[in-house]
């Protein structure tokens, strides 16, 4: 999925995301607004993960919608 449709339908994503990153505060999918650069550096700052892994889990996000 490509980053325009993601930040398209982020308000009806941010649900789901929550649901595979519970450490992300509202704060942080308020700001990434689907901009898929903001959600890495969030995952990988939050779970303490390389970029390479964040990378990784977002296209797994993307690969579920």
């Amino acid at each position: 999925m490509n980053d325009d449709i993601i930040a398209g339908k982020w308000k009806q994503l941010k649900g789901k995301a929550r649901e595979n990153w519970g450490k992300l505060t509202d704060d942080d999918f308020d700001k990434a607004e689907g901009t898929r650069e903001y959600l890495v550096g969030r995952v990988q700052e939050r779970y303490g993960v390389a970029k390479d892994d964040a990378e990784r889990q977002v296209k797994e996000f993307e690969k579920s919608l």
